[in-house]
């Protein structure tokens, strides 16, 4: 038996013999296994290259060899692109967001490893950007795939999409909680509560082989010793507001760093440049390697001095000033060395220098009031690094729910819920009033493609005009009479004739309404010409028209019937009638779907 026979066997065994809902949980359980070793697999292969580069440079010199590291990352990046990926690759949340919501959830196989070689090679050399973004993608596209395999439709394959991001977040974090909550902020999925349960199974999933296999090794180093004291509560209202405009700092230059880099055509002189751009960057600002987790810690574990070491600048490790500056600049600087990694051709995200850029902009602001005696003030530093970075990601991301439970989680800091709750929320209100979308939907939502929370404009997003053209209609040509159109409404069930050239190029239509008194008159079907009688729709439809696009062209010309063009030549017609029976079966089916993933 043959493996395509026995996949055939196997799932009509599963048709017959496990439930929808059954089979959904089973398969979660399977992503989130899966999810975990990824998140596992490509955390090791970070750390050991970081290991290997950087653990044997003497902290008390510049290391030049930081000037290079990102370079080389890139060029091998690109190389994995270029030549074994051939530019395929899809990069970041809004990728994963426009594949949902416009490619039916389908994610591409070779997504399920290119992502971890490629991010890999661009962090562990250096390159200014995060894991997060690459291990969700991976995770969702090792859920997506599973369901193509077994023949899932589109709500559930977006379901189980879902479950890969929430276990490979969870396990790359060990933040169960956090994954799930991020998948239904961030990915925007459309969900009944009873189908929260296959995310929950995936992440804790997830999150438990990738603990089986690190132990308890965190992230943070960070133990609660001093708790949420009420009086602290207006610094934390002025930190919130702080990282609110932090974040649309860090939004805005974010677009304007990946700008410079593409205004070079060629991507190999992006990755030369921006390469050459963060390693001089990293060579004067050490910290911005990589994720940028250490200097968090070093943060933590009050020995902000160490963000020195590697640097020009390390015999100043015990001015205070001078670090506190050292933060700041940090802080403003870390948003360029992300944008130039990403535009460069690196592959990561935003997730981690986010929460670097909100530790350094909680450090800050408490050391700052710390050191102005006249406030007579003791605020926990490390307290405002932990909310600072909740306060950054609420702000970028627009997921206050995802910040609070994401540090809640990782650093055991339920103690600081209050002060995670207030920064969380007046960093989201402060931005909003900026900017109305979340970094990772702002590009979809300039195209018009951000469709989530709209059930009508979802639907009609799957909906494809290739799939929906009619062609039983007769063609005449431009060059014949008025007896061509009549010897073709003899052969034909449609009253409407579109109107060729010799090269098929379309001319126009007539219509059983132009010829109805003039149709059975001898003389005129051999005198009148078919240019003559036919006139030109003010509107047409074209291959790549978006279902949206086409109902705006119905509306506007009242039509029932729209020609189909692809570069002026006659495919065929789109009627409304077969749009809205195609939407109200894709309904019905979503609807379907919905309650099989419940029952």
């Amino acid at each position: 038996m043959n493996l395509s026979a026995l996949i055939t066997k196997l799932y009509k065994w599963r048709l017959k013999r496990v439930s929808s809902r059954n089979f959904i949980i089973l398969l979660s359980v399977l992503i989130g296994l899966v999810g975990g070793l990824a998140a596992a697999l490509l955390k090791a292969i970070v750390h050991q290259i970081q290991h290997l580069l950087v653990h044997n440079a003497a902290v008390e010199s510049a290391n030049v060899m930081f000037f290079i590291y990102p370079l080389i990352g890139l060029l091998l990046t690109v190389t994995y692109r270029v030549f074994l990926n051939r530019n395929k690759l899809g990069r970041g949340i809004p990728n994963l967001l426009y594949i949902i919501n416009k490619k039916s959830s389908l994610v591409p196989r070779d997504e399920m490893y290119s992502h971890i070689a490629t991010s890999s090679l661009t962090v562990g050399f250096g390159g200014s950007t995060g894991l997060e973004a690459p291990i969700v993608s991976t995770g969702a596209a090792i859920g997506s795939n599973l369901g193509r395999f077994f023949h899932v439709g589109y709500k559930k394959r977006t379901l189980l999409i879902g479950c890969g991001t929430a276990a490979a977040l969870g396990g790359i974090f060990g933040a169960p909680i956090a994954g799930v909550i991020f998948t239904l902020e961030v990915l925007l999925l459309e969900l009944t509560i009873p189908a929260y349960i296959p995310l929950l199974i995936s992440a804790v999933t997830g999150t438990l082989i990738a603990k089986i296999i690190y132990g308890d090794d965190i992230i943070f180093r960070f133990h609660l010793t001093e708790g949420f004291n009420y009086k602290e509560t207006p610094y934390y209202v002025l930190l919130g507001i702080f990282t609110g405009l932090v974040s649309y700092y860090f939004h805005k230059n974010i677009q304007f760093s990946k700008k410079i880099i593409s205004r070079i055509n060629h991507q190999w002189g992006k990755a030369v440049v921006g390469g050459l751009a963060i390693g001089l960057l990293i060579f004067i600002f050490p910290p911005l390697y990589g994720e940028g987790y250490e200097t968090v810690n070093q943060l933590l574990s009050q020995e902000q001095g160490q963000i020195l070491e590697n640097s020009l600048f390390f015999k100043e490790y015990s001015n205070q000033w001078f670090i506190l500056a050292m933060v700041f600049c940090l802080m403003l600087v870390k948003v360029f060395a992300t944008g130039f990694t990403i535009a460069a051709g690196g592959n990561g995200g935003v997730f981690a220098p986010s929460m670097l850029t909100g530790g350094l902009a909680g450090f800050g602001l408490a050391n700052l009031l710390n050191k102005l005696s006249f406030l007579s003030i003791h605020l926990s530093e490390k307290n405002f690094v932990m909310v600072g970075m909740a306060g950054l990601l609420s702000g970028l991301m627009h997921a206050p729910l995802t910040s609070i439970f994401l540090i809640a989680e990782v650093t055991g800091g339920y103690g600081l819920i209050i002060p995670l709750m207030i920064v969380s929320a007046l960093s989201y209100a402060t931005i909003r009033y900026f900017e109305k979308y979340s970094h990772y939907h702002y590009e979809m939502a300039k195209k018009g493609q951000l469709h989530f929370h709209d059930k009508d404009k979802t639907v009609l997003s799957i909906m494809k005009v290739d799939k929906l053209i009619e062609t039983e209609f007769k063609k005449v040509s431009v060059k014949g009479k008025l007896k061509d159109v009549v010897d073709a409404l003899s052969k034909s069930s449609r009253n409407i004739f579109p109107v060729v050239d010799a090269k098929d190029n379309f001319m126009g239509v007539v219509t059983l309404d132009d010829i109805r008194e003039i149709m059975f008159d001898t003389k005129k079907q051999e005198t009148l010409m078919v240019n003559d009688i036919m006139h030109r729709p003010s509107q047409s439809v074209g291959l790549n028209d978006s279902m949206e696009e086409v109902m705006q062209k119905f509306e506007e010309t009242g039509y029932w019937n729209l020609p189909v063009l692809e570069d002026g030549k006659y495919l065929g017609f789109l009627s409304k009638s077969k749009i809205f029976n195609h939407y109200r079966g894709l309904l019905r089916k979503e609807t379907k779907e919905d309650s099989e993933i419940i029952d």
